[in-house]
């Protein structure tokens, strides 16, 4: 997963922000009759290949109840990149979605799969190409006897760079402010779109989580723009928090490991609250990372750790170690 796909995994982990990106971009979801009080986070818990499978962190699954007593599963999976062969891989996700919940509610032969909507946010520069839906990708005229068996699935596509600008700008949302700040600006117009930002949360208390999230995008903003400039303090706050909590973890962990009298307590103290500080602000770790970081020193660890604070990116903490 992309930094910025984790970014994006993180901010449509909340409620809020899936409530806004349905109601203001998906329409034809809202004649269903949605009750977002009610959304749920699901787990995905399948996996794909066949060797050491790979499980499939890169989507969020939210299960909408409606008010007519049916819930309905939507997925949403993040793309920086047009990717041709998308309706393949997401008529596997719907399957293996499906599967996990006949065995997970124990559906019997008489029961009725849920309805699905998989929805695919891309942030690209350049506008998608792909075909949304299966039977596009088939070699196979409709008219051909075998046409009526092939697969029909399709995905809704939400391509951010190719909303107009004028129909953005006529809504107050998290999640129009999220799809302006992925556009290119001159500084003057990336100061004005930050300034709403922060005027954002002023009108909205509460939201400390997201702010954290949405002063990372500015900062990405920023260095895409090519100007200097910082990320405004009002944006800062869930860092600073989030500093103080991880020093204090930290302390703790080594306070244990001295305790004990062993150097090897105190690394795997720290190593622990490393790994813990890299998913809160980067999103889930691979494997080979978690592995390098289980393995280090207590030095390592600590220089590590140390730039993991103001780390714009997983590889930045890494990058210059040896």
């Amino acid at each position: 997963m992309s930094d910025s796909d984790s970014l994006y995994h993180r901010l449509f982990s909340h409620p809020r922000m899936v409530e806004e990106l349905v109601r203001q971009f998906v329409p034809d979801a809202l004649s269903a009759d949605l009750d977002f009080s009610g959304l749920q986070r699901v787990n995905p818990k399948f996996h794909i290949g066949r060797r050491s499978a790979t499980r499939r962190e890169g989507d969020v699954i939210w299960r909408l109840p409606t008010r007519k007593g049916i819930d309905i599963y939507l997925l949403i999976e993040f793309q920086s990149q047009s990717d041709w062969w998308m309706a393949v891989r997401t008529q596997v996700y719907q399957g293996l979605l499906w599967q996990q919940v006949i065995r997970e509610q124990k559906l019997t032969s008489s029961a009725r799969l849920p309805p699905l909507l998989l929805l695919v946010l891309y942030n690209g520069r350049q506008r998608w190409s792909a075909p949304t839906e299966i039977t596009e990708l088939i070699g196979l005229n409709p008219d051909f006897p075998l046409w009526p068996w092939q697969p029909r699935l399709r995905y809704y596509l939400l391509d951010m760079g190719a909303l107009a600008e004028n129909a953005l700008l006529r809504r107050d949302s998290l999640a129009t402010l999220l799809f302006r700040l992925e556009r290119p600006y001159s500084p003057q117009q990336l100061r004005r779109l930050i300034e709403e930002v922060i005027g954002w949360f002023h009108r909205h208390k509460g939201f400390q989580e997201l702010k954290g999230l949405f002063g990372e995008f500015v900062r990405q903003a920023i260095r895409n723009s090519g100007i200097r400039a910082r990320v405004p303090e009002e944006l800062l706050d869930m860092k600073s928090n989030l500093e103080t909590n991880f020093r204090n973890f930290r302390a703790y962990c080594l306070a244990e490991g001295e305790a004990k009298g062993e150097a090897k307590g105190k690394a795997e103290g720290t190593a622990a609250a490393l790994i813990s500080l890299l998913v809160s602000k980067f999103g889930p770790l691979p494997a080979s990372c978690r592995k390098r970081i289980r393995g280090a020193k207590l030095a390592s660890l600590e220089r590590w750790f140390n730039r993991a604070l103001d780390a714009h990116d997983l590889p930045s903490v890494f990058g210059r170690s040896r």
